[in-house]
């Protein structure tokens, strides 16, 4: 039933990915928080979860997904260690931004800050975004995923292991027991706690 593949045409494959982040992230912590109770959500939702997404194919990082027959059902979107910062970029920010709203920019930047409040010195590759669409969760689709980017990170002579993050308390256990230690903690907002992890090749 799964098939671990990189998804190389990133702009082909863009609404798929899109799609399974939006459907996984919903109601995430962090997405409700940044983009606030201004409506139409589910179309600012698409707006930042867009913006992710263009970010990595900008930066050539690495998309991962896991399909069910010819349905992509679960997406990693992940930072390599020798990513740069096209120009493309700062258009591609400045226009997400503009068209969530200062108020969004802000509160994101309170995530930002949160998230850099402890680092890891040595060079990884970093999962920017998990997901696995609600009717598929439970079948091990997550750990399929990251056991494709410890593959990368032991391939690659520039990295020495993998972080990510989570707002969902519940995540903290099933990392733990993937390997990963968590080398961080912080508070974005009331009620919106992040954790950071690490685990090292």
């Amino acid at each position: 039933m799964t098939d671990a593949r990189r998804l190389l045409d990133g702009h082909s494959t863009r609404d798929e990915v899109v799609r399974v982040l939006c459907e996984a992230f919903a109601d995430y912590p962090v997405m409700r928080y940044v983009l606030g109770e201004r409506a139409p959500y589910p179309e600012r939702l698409r707006t930042l979860i867009g913006f992710f997404h263009g970010a990595r194919v900008l930066r050539d990082d690495a998309i991962l997904g896991v399909s069910d027959g010819e349905k992509l059902v679960a997406v990693a979107l992940c930072s390599l260690p020798d990513r740069v910062n096209p120009p493309e970029l700062d258009r591609l920010r400045e226009q997400t931004w503009t068209a969530l709203g200062a108020d969004a920019r802000a509160r994101y930047g309170d995530c930002v800050r949160a998230w850099e409040s402890t680092g890891v010195d040595e060079p990884n590759i970093h999962v920017n975004m998990l997901a696995v669409v609600p009717g598929h969760q439970g079948r091990g689709l997550a750990r399929v995923l990251l056991e494709r980017v410890h593959a990368m990170s032991r391939e690659r002579a520039d990295s020495r292991g993998v972080t990510l993050t989570t707002e969902s308390e519940q995540n903290v256990a099933l990392y733990r027991h993937m390997g990963y230690r968590v080398v961080g903690q912080a508070t974005i907002a009331a009620g919106v706690e992040t954790w950071d992890f690490f685990r090292p090749d």
